[in-house]
């Protein structure tokens, strides 16, 4: 009895482990499968999140289209897919130059496009431009540049390639947002305001196009730190805004946003926020007391201006 007791936890562990790779396996050929032969497009492709968009979508055998502003990191991404691909089992993707900032050339990029591949499934928004500082001091150009490129370009992407998912009555539509399409920061007004509106965007037209078969997901994210940046240890002796604004601004891997991109596909799922809880906790202050979200905000704007910045 006594050796029966001290093999179960070691079994039991093993059984659970067993379990966990067998589902971890299966959800990976089911990942294919739901890409496999789709025409992807995916929009500043160049970027960390875009890289490993672009690599997760080709492994599933995706007919990739990569887009970005840059030809030479382009043709670098293209190299680095193709290196450690398996010809048999992927495609070649098509490059495209793209400044979704610059809206009169988002129409010829959606007719190339499709002129190439006669349809597109899963359109993947990803382009986004940040801008930082006091709103009296972005001149309105640069906020007319951060509209563009946040949301007037992805919706005229969108609205390019919507009317041949429509005609198909098949497609998917991935908006990759931020958490501040939920709720504002301060010193980020332009950025806030542009994901605010390209969030409302597409849960109207979630809506419009449900009848259609036409599925919009959206994939909010806190933010997407770089590959070696880490948060580091929580200073509890801090004020409250400074550990609620570290916890709010440490955000996901590429990796993990990609791989969730990934499932939202696969899943169809309608919206994925991916934070921590202390984010998650702010949007529902936000909601239910916003008096009280607004006040510690509000010191922590105070704050900031009554220390000066380092350097």
């Amino acid at each position: 009895m006594g050796v029966i007791a001290v093999l179960i936890l070691p079994l039991l562990l093993l059984g659970i482990s067993g379990l966990l790779f067998i589902y971890q396996e299966v959800s990976r050929l089911w990942s294919k499968s739901a890409v496999q032969n789709k025409v992807v497009v995916i929009t500043d492709a160049i970027s960390g999140l875009g890289k490993e968009c672009a690599r997760v979508f080709h492994t599933g055998g995706a007919r990739l289209v990569l887009c970005g502003k840059n030809w030479e990191r382009l043709e670098n991404l293209y190299d680095a897919l193709i290196s450690v691909a398996d010809p048999s089992k992927t495609f070649t993707p098509k490059l495209i130059l793209l400044d979704l900032s610059d809206i009169s050339c988002v129409q010829d990029v959606a007719r190339e496009v499709l002129d190439c591949y006669g349809c597109v499934d899963i359109l993947i928004n990803n382009a986004s431009m940040k801008v930082k500082g006091p709103a009296h001091k972005i001149s309105l150009e640069l906020d007319k540049k951060i509209m563009d490129a946040n949301y007037f370009g992805p919706i005229t992407l969108t609205k390019a390639l919507l009317p041949n998912m429509i005609s198909r009555r098949t497609g998917q539509i991935v908006l990759v947002n931020n958490i501040q399409g939920k709720l504002g920061i301060p010193f980020r007004t332009a950025y806030a305001a542009s994901k605010h509106a390209a969030l409302g965007f597409f849960d109207c037209l979630r809506a419009e196009v449900e009848e259609y078969d036409v599925v919009v997901s959206t994939v909010s994210p806190t933010f997407i730190r770089s590959y070696h940046v880490y948060p580091g240890q929580g200073n509890w002796d801090a004020s409250i805004w400074k550990f609620f604004f570290r916890k709010l601004t440490y955000g996901v891997h590429p990796v993990d946003v990609a791989e969730e991109v990934m499932r939202t596909v696969r899943r169809k799922k309608q919206e994925v926020f991916m934070a921590n809880p202390i984010p998650k906790a702010a949007v529902y202050v936000r909601t239910f007391f916003p008096e009280f979200f607004f006040a510690v905000v509000a010191c922590g704007v105070k704050e900031r201006l009554n220390v000066p910045e380092e350097g």
